[in-house]
C-alpha cells in the first residue's frame, strides 16, 4: 500500500475507534465513518466492504500495539514470575482502559465472530511472547506446556475483564485485582513458588 493508502487507512481506523467510543456498534455505519474520516464513501468501500470489515482492521491495529507494548523492556526488571504476570496485567488494563474502543472490540458481548478470531489470534501471540520472557528471564524448569498454561491464564483474565465491562464499563481496581490473583492461582498449580532469574 501506497504512503497516501496508509495514511487513509489510519485516518479510517481512527475515525471508527471514535465511533465505537461514542455509541454502540450496532449504530456504525460506513458511511458514519467516512463523515468521521473526511474520506469520500467511495474510497471507504476501496479499504472495507463492510463496517465489520472495519473493526477486525481495528482489532488488529490493537493487537499489533499490544504486541509492540510487550515486547518492550519492563523497567524495573520484575523480581519473580509472579511480579511479571501482576505488571503485565496491570499495563494491560491500563491501556484497554485508555482506549474504550478496544474494550468494546474485546470485552463487549456483541462483537462479530470474525473480530473474536482477531481478539484469540493476538491472545496467543501474546502467551508466545510472555512464555519467551519467562524462559528468558527466570531459570524455569523444563515445562514444555508452559505456553498452553499461559494462553489459559490470559483467557482466564479476559473472563473476568469482560465481567467487569459488563458492569462498569471499565476494568475496574477490584477486577483487575481479582484477575491477577486467578492468573497466579492457576499457573501456580504448575510452576514452583521460588523461581531465580537467569544470571546475565
Amino acid at each position: 500500500m501506497r504512503k497516501r493508502g496508509r495514511e487513509r487507512l489510519q485516518l479510517l481506523l481512527d475515525a471508527t475507534a471514535e465511533l465505537l467510543a461514542e455509541r454502540l456498534d450496532e449504530d456504525i455505519s460506513l458511511a458514519q465513518i467516512a463523515e468521521k474520516s473526511g474520506v469520500p464513501l467511495a474510497s471507504v468501500y476501496h479499504f472495507f466492504p463492510n463496517r465489520n470489515a472495519a473493526f477486525v482492521a481495528l482489532a488488529q491495529r490493537y493487537h499489533a500495539d499490544i504486541a509492540e507494548r510487550a515486547r518492550t523492556p519492563l523497567h524495573p526488571p520484575p523480581s519473580s514470575w509472579q511480579e511479571f504476570i501482576a505488571n503485565s496485567q496491570r499495563a494491560g488494563a491500563a491501556h484497554l482502559n485508555r482506549n474504550p474502543a478496544a474494550l468494546r472490540l474485546f470485552m463487549g458481548a456483541g462483537v462479530s465472530v470474525e473480530v473474536r478470531n482477531t481478539d484469540l489470534s493476538g491472545n496467543a501471540d501474546l502467551a508466545r511472547q510472555r512464555t519467551a520472557y519467562l524462559r528468558a528471564t527466570f531459570d524455569m524448569p523444563n515445562l514444555p506446556d508452559l505456553e498452553k498454561w499461559v494462553a489459559v491464564s490470559i483467557a482466564l483474565v479476559d473472563g473476568i475483564w469482560a465481567l467487569s465491562y459488563s458492569l462498569h464499563r471499565s476494568i475496574t481496581p477490584e477486577y483487575l485485582s481479582e484477575s491477577i490473583r486467578c492468573a497466579t492461582v492457576y499457573l501456580r498449580c504448575y510452576l514452583p513458588e521460588i523461581v531465580e532469574r537467569r544470571r546475565p
